[in-house]
């Protein structure tokens, strides 16, 4: 197969695998990631194809999606040695894929540039108002509160911590996460697209704080 058919047959792939996800992973996040993943590529001058593939696969080997971490990357291996002849470019992908997770600290230092393409990619689709709505259904879905002003946010520095998603709110996560996406940022044009939505998510914490504090006054 030529790059064209081998990157059809990994979209078929991703939305047969993450077409009914209901938690803000589904195959719109992975079209999104590849989508800037390409743009991010183009402007730092990495292997597109590496960075397409990879953002295509990410979710699909993702250790919330599957029995465990193992078995969702032994999932997207199999289905790589399946698609592609080049060992090099499989364990490139695989090497992407396996350390581009947050992981509650920020991960693994991606060695590649289209390592660093891709998680960027993927860090920013988790930022701006696309990153609230998303966190707001993955909250939802794992039956977490919007906000409890009695819970402060979490240490969320240990992957256990990270990885328990019956405690701590919506809200905390930008604390735990999502407002640490900026300083992460691994590419130069990563880091330009995430200062607006690192500033949007503040704006918006701004209002949704004052609108609290007005909701839970008391006149009488």
């Amino acid at each position: 197969m030529n790059y064209t058919q081998i990157i059809t047959a990994a979209e078929n792939f991703a939305k047969e695998q993450l077409g009914q996800d209901t938690t803000g992973h589904d195959w719109f996040h992975t079209d999104r990631v590849r989508n800037t993943a390409g743009l991010i590529a183009e402007m730092e001058q990495a292997d597109v194809f590496i960075c397409t593939l990879a953002a295509l696969l990410h979710d699909v080997a993702d250790e919330k999606l599957n029995p465990s971490k193992e078995a969702g990357l032994r999932k997207v291996h199999n289905w790589l040695a399946e698609h592609l002849s080049d060992e090099g470019q499989i364990r490139h992908i695989m090497l992407i894929i396996e350390t581009m997770s947050f992981s509650g600290g920020g991960g693994e230092p991606m060695s590649t540039l289209e390592g660093q393409v891709v998680q960027d990619a993927d860090r920013l689709d988790a930022l701006g108002a696309i990153g609230i709505t998303r966190v707001m259904v993955f909250s939802g879905a794992k039956g977490r509160p919007v906000y409890d002003p009695e819970i402060a946010p979490r240490d969320e520095s240990l992957q256990k911590e990270y990885r328990d998603y019956s405690k701590g709110t919506a809200v905390n996560h930008f604390y735990e996460k999502l407002l640490k996406l900026r300083d992460l940022m691994n590419t130069p044009y990563g880091r330009k697209l995430a200062e607006e939505r690192h500033a949007f998510m503040e704006s918006f914490l701004e209002q949704f704080y004052k609108e609290w504090n007005q909701g839970s006054r008391k006149l009488l």
